[in-house]
């Protein structure tokens, strides 16, 4: 379906002229035309496939018509990270280019300066404000901006908000605005915390779900089956004769984040932490640290797997396996991007090995597993239980010779890229 198809107004049509958005992706093609209705929405879709225009252009195509309330904030954008807010304000400035529509990016970790400039904006009432939870509800406890003529309110990355703790937040929010409202909630993931919160605050929504693409072909994906006490020393092994650069370590918690970082400091590795203890600044500049080549090994938790663009990831590693199958996809999509090549390794403990099957049988491919290396002794054999209970797998040593992973030629099953050239966010 083209963009021309939908009952879009001339002055957003000329905009995604001038972008040459053409064809709409399949979350565009389903959202729309119920956003368009005026109905409450919850949309499952990573990132990628084109979510922020799928739910940008009708709130826009809304305001074009001029029917809404001047200097007053008609719409309220939530987004879990300052580079996510920073990503759709981008965005509403090229769909905005032929209407007068105003918008204001609000977020923490910046100057004084950039605060004063937030608060003009939000008492001129800017018609969209894109905020960080925490930075609106400081604007709201200082009596900085007035929510009570919003028409459209919108969480981005829902499920990586409450990730994050910001539930309360949201909810203090979300009674200030009226009730009678246009909300629309997007999410990569609906664990049962995301759909409590949809029955909370969602008004009989309509469920657009875009199946989760499976991770791309030029990702030369590999593990190793071994002992949890194992995995350092295989680190150290991958790094003996090659100098590691633009490396992402996942772990699967803070603390395991700190000790990784402080077990590779000592090896003399250069090395990068990123997790939720870290203010916006440190965040900030860690970030800029590793964009820079200035650390070449970045150790986070899954805060960092959505949402940050860095195009030229050479290896994801896979400290712990991820407990849900759609983080896996989310975390080595790192790598292999613009064009780029790409490796990912997950480490595998004893513990961990039912998860990382159904991992595989999600993605629908055997991931090859690499030996142990021989000095760091015998490792566990892979005997996953299947649905059965029924144990699978063959029996692994860990003296064997190193061997090498190949490309998979599995094809992608869902495809949602543009053959115009959208921003993928």
């Amino acid at each position: 379906m083209n963009f021309t198809d939908l009952d879009l107004e001339d002055c957003v049509l000329d905009a995604l002229d001038a972008m040459n958005f053409q064809e709409c992706t399949p979350v565009q093609e389903q959202a729309i035309p119920i956003l368009l209705e005026g109905k409450d929405l919850i949309g499952v879709a990573q990132t990628g496939t084109g979510k922020t225009a799928a739910y940008l252009l009708p709130v826009l195509n809304q305001l074009s018509k001029g029917s809404y309330k001047e200097d007053a904030i008609n719409c309220i954008v939530m987004a879990p990270t300052r580079e996510l807010a920073q990503q759709i304000d981008q965005q509403i400035e090229g769909f905005s280019y032929f209407m007068p529509v105003s918008s204001v990016a609000i977020y923490g970790g910046n100057d004084g300066i950039r605060y004063e400039q937030e608060k003009k904006g939000l008492a001129l009432g800017a018609d969209i404000i894109i905020a960080t939870p925490g930075r609106l509800i400081s604007h709201l406890n200082l009596g900085n901006v007035d929510l009570s003529h919003v028409s459209f309110f919108i969480l981005d990355e829902a499920d990586r908000m409450l990730d994050m703790g910001f539930y309360d937040d949201i909810m203090q929010i979300v009674k200030k605005l009226p009730k009678e409202r246009q909300t629309i909630m997007f999410s990569a993931t609906m664990p049962e915390k995301i759909k409590q919160l949809a029955k909370t605050i969602l008004n009989n929504p309509v469920e657009v779900k875009i199946a989760v693409s499976k991770p791309a072909e030029k990702i030369i994906q590999t593990a190793y089956v071994c002992y949890e006490r194992q995995k350092l020393g295989i680190i150290q092994s991958l790094f003996k004769e090659t100098k590691p650069e633009r490396v992402i370590i996942f772990a699967s918690s803070k603390l395991k984040v700190k000790d990784v970082t402080k077990a590779l400091m000592r090896l003399h590795l250069n090395v990068g932490e990123m997790h939720s203890d870290l203010d916006q600044k440190q965040r900030d500049h860690i970030m800029h640290e590793f964009k820079n080549g200035r650390i070449d090994i970045l150790v986070a938790t899954d805060i960092v797997a959505r949402g940050i663009d860095i195009d030229d990831i050479r290896l994801v590693i896979n400290y712990d396996v991820p407990h849900d199958c759609e983080d896996y996809v989310h975390r080595i999509g790192r790598t292999a991007r613009a064009n780029h090549d790409g490796c990912a390794i997950t480490f595998i403990s004893e513990k961990e090995q039912n998860n990382f099957k159904a991992i595989e049988d999600f993605i629908g491919k055997t991931i090859y597993k690499i030996p142990v290396p021989e000095d760091l002794g015998e490792a566990p054999e892979y005997k996953p239980r299947s649905r059965q209970g029924e144990r699978t797998g063959k029996k692994r040593g860990g003296r064997n010779t190193r061997g090498r992973g190949g490309k998979s030629s599995r094809k992608q099953t869902n495809k949602t890229s543009n053959t115009a050239s959208q921003p993928k966010t």
